[in-house]
């Protein structure tokens, strides 16, 4: 089962003890923080979880695998995740 805001949400009330609404009002504005920076191109570090990078993909062919039809599929920028060294190794259970 996926984590979804709404139980970070739940998380933080429980746990912090803040008001749902305020709950809500901090995960937002710390996801529209990493959009933010993400959208700019910058590199968003997470100490101890990890980091979100901007990768440039450049123009490439393509195919559609229904028809077989070759395309040109344009440049764009993809968002990648690297998780630390802390997490990789608490997600292993060591």
């Amino acid at each position: 089962m996926a984590l979804t805001k709404a139980d970070i949400v739940e998380q933080l009330y429980m746990e912090m003890g803040f008001p749902k609404a305020k709950s809500f009002q901090i995960i937002e504005a710390l996801l529209e923080s990493i959009k933010s920076s993400l959208e700019s191109g910058d590199d968003v570090l997470v100490s101890g979880f990890g980091k979100f990078c901007v990768k440039e993909k450049h123009a490439r062919k393509g195919r559609n695998p229904a028809t077989g039809e070759t395309a040109m599929l344009p440049a764009r920028r993809v968002v990648t995740f690297k998780c630390s060294g802390r997490l990789r190794e608490r997600v292993n259970g060591k």
